[in-house]
């Protein structure tokens, strides 16, 4: 069997992440080692990562590590990966993806609309921040970066009254007490990819590509396949405030997508049906942009936000 090398970001989360696909590997009888590289996303901590605007500033590093030899796979948040990649690397294997949706955690408070007014929330993301405005404009919303133990320590510190989190990041830390309410993506549409892994190789690299084939879950990698589609017709990133969520239905794909403006005063949204993942992501990319969708992301790219970006 093969002796292969993880790529992971340090973060206790990416940690889980990369150990747990270590694990899979391992019972097939490979060797696994994991290498912790530091992102440009993790280094800078005291920006508005948004103002940063840089594509891939969780990944970029991994991926250089990746190309020069020094790791042999990258495990990857999905959406965290930018939705084009350089053609000597392959998204090789997607594993069943976890809950997509977003959650309300709060000590004091069961739901969002129990908050008292002007309550502050916290959060990492615009796409968060415009359907939370749109939900309850009185909301104060607060940049909260730093990973989900330092999330939950300022929460549980008082310094927020509720803050917003990937449902399956709490939930595969086992850190999910706090939660009080999870969004139906009819309420906060997620992010792309969101609750996904990605395993990321390279292209030519056909012995790795093999070995972690058993991992990858069809109807995982059509809904994500899907969601992407939508979010690079619109040629947005992790910097503006998009939503797109997938799910199986009778004819095949259900997706549903949202462009937002920042302060939630306008929400667009599509939802359609159908059995091609990336012809119906176009579809309903297209169909907001037709909406007015492109006068929002023009906005938001054109200034600089207050809200620091990791979807």
């Amino acid at each position: 069997m093969a002796r292969l090398r993880i790529g992971s970001r340090g973060s206790q989360l990416a940690l889980w992440q990369a150990n747990h696909i270590s694990g899979l590997l391992q019972l097939r009888g490979h060797t696994v080692t994991i290498e912790v590289i530091k992102t440009t996303g993790d280094r800078i901590t005291d920006v508005a990562l948004a103002k940063v605007g840089t594509k891939g500033m969780f990944t970029k590093e991994i991926e250089e590590a990746l190309s020069e030899g020094r790791v042999d796979l990258a495990v990857h948040s999905l959406k965290d990966l930018p939705t084009q990649l350089s053609a000597q690397f392959l998204l090789a294997a997607i594993p069943e993806r976890e809950d997509a949706r977003d959650a309300f955690l709060s000590i004091r408070y069961s739901e969002i609309d129990k908050l008292p007014k002007h309550a502050r929330v916290g959060t990492s993301s615009l796409r968060r921040q415009a359907q939370l405005h749109s939900l309850r404009p009185d909301l104060e919303i607060i940049p909260l970066r730093g990973n989900v133990d330092t999330r939950l320590r300022k929460l549980h510190g008082g310094e927020f009254d509720a803050i917003i989190l990937a449902a399956a990041g709490v939930a595969r830390l086992g850190l999910s007490e706090p939660v009080r309410q999870y969004f139906a993506p009819s309420e906060i549409c997620p992010a792309a990819g969101q609750g996904a892994l990605a395993i990321e190789t390279r292209a030519n690299d056909a012995t790795t590509i093999e070995a972690v084939r058993f991992v990858d879950h069809a109807p995982s990698r059509a809904a994500v396949r899907c969601e992407r589609a939508t979010l690079n017709h619109l040629g947005g990133g992790c910097q503006v405030p998009i939503g797109a969520y997938a799910e199986s239905s009778q004819r095949g794909l259900l997706l549903r997508a949202v462009v937002a403006s920042p302060d939630g005063s306008l929400v667009i949204s599509e939802q359609r049906e159908g059995d091609d993942p990336e012809s119906l992501g176009v579809e309903v990319g297209g169909a907001l942009l037709d909406r007015g969708a492109g006068k929002i992301l023009t906005a938001v790219y054109g200034k600089e936000v207050s809200i620091p970006q990791q979807p």
